[in-house]
């Protein structure tokens, strides 16, 4: 029986007290345990930033990439073993900036992979910089005076939708048991799963720290709302300033995930299956085709 110490690990986290990353760290293992997955049935692949350290701070597989390249390891990985619950976790920088290319093409494939962005607003790590989902006019070391950085912000949940992402949901890390319910959800979904983590970067952008979101979101699910109409969820995507809406945006239920489409894997998970024994013949045939 799986139980919560079994994804602990010693080495303490050297975020800044108040991260939100603490909230994301916290309720990812115990999503986790609900879900009834061992350290060794699931794999977290991250980038580089502040959160991406999250693998090194928990028991579980982990592997991290370059900057903004987690998505593609880890759709790689999964096709030669998709018998393992592949989890991406990583910054608004990682995925809708430099990853941006990768996320749109994750989400069109529905690649069986959930995707939960640390969505701070801000590149913590490099200590402050502006980044894709950063506010217009939003000062920072890198931005140029006195306007604040001139770029509109990157909307994360029309892009997913845009894209043809069949799993859509916000939340936000000062809502534990909400963001265990979202992380769940994101880990069973059949396909591609985007799940944008609204959470304070309380050091490098303190007006969107624990109050401003805490007086603002409301949770979806909680006022009747359907996530499969795609109408009201393109409405719910655009939706931002005194109300901002926290749940399962939008949601598709019948599309077959990419792993599920490729016949290489019907017979179960390539790592599974050993190595073929070749013959002299088959060599002999192979040169035939090619030769």
């Amino acid at each position: 029986m799986v139980e919560l110490q079994n994804y602990a690990k010693p080495r303490r986290p050297t975020w800044c007290p108040g991260c939100g990353d603490f909230g994301i760290w916290n309720a990812i293992k115990r999503a986790l345990l609900k879900l009834e997955l061992a350290p060794h049935q699931a794999i977290i692949y991250t980038g580089i930033g502040c959160g991406s350290k999250l693998p090194d701070y928990m028991t579980v597989n982990g592997f991290t990439s370059i900057h903004g390249r987690p998505i593609p390891v880890a759709q790689g990985a999964h096709l030669a073993n998709h018998g393992l619950k592949a989890i991406v976790v990583a910054g608004d920088g990682d995925t809708y900036g430099i990853g941006g290319n990768h996320l749109m093409h994750a989400l069109r494939r529905n690649a069986d992979i959930a995707i939960m962005v640390q969505d701070n607003r801000v590149y913590g790590l490099t200590k402050g910089q502006y980044s894709p989902t950063s506010p217009q006019g939003f000062k920072t070391k890198t931005s140029p005076p006195p306007a604040g950085a001139i770029d509109r912000p990157v909307n994360p949940i029309a892009l997913a939708m845009g894209a043809g992402a069949t799993f859509v949901a916000r939340a936000w890390s000062g809502d534990l048991p909400h963001l265990i319910e979202m992380m769940m959800a994101a880990i069973r979904h059949r396909g591609a799963a985007l799940l944008d983590i609204l959470q304070p970067c309380v050091t490098f952008n303190p007006d969107y720290a624990y109050d401003f979101y805490r007086e603002r979101v409301y949770v979806l699910e909680e006022n009747g709302y359907h996530p499969t109409d795609r109408a009201a969820a393109w409405a719910k995507a655009h939706e931002w300033g005194d109300r901002i809406s926290i749940g399962v945006i939008y949601r598709v239920e019948d599309r077959p995930s990419y792993e599920e489409q490729v016949p290489a894997l019907e017979g179960g998970p390539l790592i599974e299956r050993g190595f073929r024994e070749w013959t002299a013949e088959d060599y002999a045939a192979l040169e035939a085709e090619f030769v």
